[in-house]
């Protein structure tokens, strides 16, 4: 099994998709495909300069929306096989793709590789380049084991805080992922795992300035991150790390 490439996807509500995918595209100086899907509800975010796509958006009927990844490989079968026996679950199959749930319940699909190879390059000092997976107490060591067994070429190590876990992948993925336990448990959720966006910034407050001119809302102050809402309303973070690395400045 091999992972040739990751993509961060954008799930919003169907109602704000257009809000969702004009502010994004703004954000990583991007412009829209031909849109997808039997309702239109998916779009890649297409880089200029010979780059290749590595975000998507969708527009989700029910729910708040949020983020999952798309693992590109080369044999869809395989991994998804793979996937199972460490524990995750089928959420729908597809010709030639497949929708799968992690132990704790957070959706990502297996895809086919097209080929994609060349890194979208940052953006006026930041760069869209994690999905944080927030997991409840009781079930991240469970996700971590997961997430680290199924990338296991990945680097799987202790995060700057003890509620973070990071993996990162092999150098020219652009898409990495960070495990954040929670500081309590979701009674009753279906699925209790959900995702949120982190871009990597040179400068948060300019990032932040930027995505407020764009419509964006602060929500909160972290240790060193910023929690923001989109003009779609979902929440993703503007994190003090080198856009080039990933890592902590």
């Amino acid at each position: 099994m091999s992972i040739r490439w990751t993509y961060a996807f954008i799930d919003r509500p169907a109602g704000s998709f257009e809000r969702a995918h004009t502010f994004w595209t703004a954000v990583t100086d991007t412009r829209l495909s031909e849109f997808r899907g039997e309702q239109g509800e998916f779009v890649t975010l297409l880089p200029g300069d010979g780059a290749d796509a590595c975000v998507k958006a969708q527009g989700v009927d029910s729910g708040a929306g949020g983020a999952h990844l798309d693992f590109a490989v080369d044999d869809v079968p395989d991994f998804v096989k793979s996937a199972l026996r460490l524990g995750a679950g089928i959420a729908a199959e597809h010709e030639g793709w497949a929708v799968l749930r992690s132990p704790a319940g957070q959706l990502f699909c297996a895809v086919p590789w097209h080929g994609e190879s060349v890194r979208p390059p940052v953006v006026r000092g930041s760069r869209l380049d994690q999905v944080c997976v927030d997991v409840p107490p009781s079930l991240f060591d469970t996700e971590v084991a997961f997430w680290s067994a199924l990338l296991a070429n990945w680097a799987s190590t202790p995060g700057s805080r003890p509620e973070f876990h990071v993996l990162k992948p092999p150098p020219g993925l652009p898409i990495r992922i960070l495990l954040q336990r929670l500081g309590e448990e979701r009674v009753g959720e279906e699925r209790p795992a959900s995702a949120h966006l982190d871009l990597a910034c040179a400068d948060i407050t300019a990032t932040r300035t930027r995505h407020e001119e764009l419509g964006a809302a602060f929500v909160a102050q972290g240790a060193h991150w910023i929690v923001m809402r989109d003009p779609a309303g979902g929440t993703y973070c503007l994190t003090g790390r080198d856009p080039q690395t990933g890592g902590l400045a």
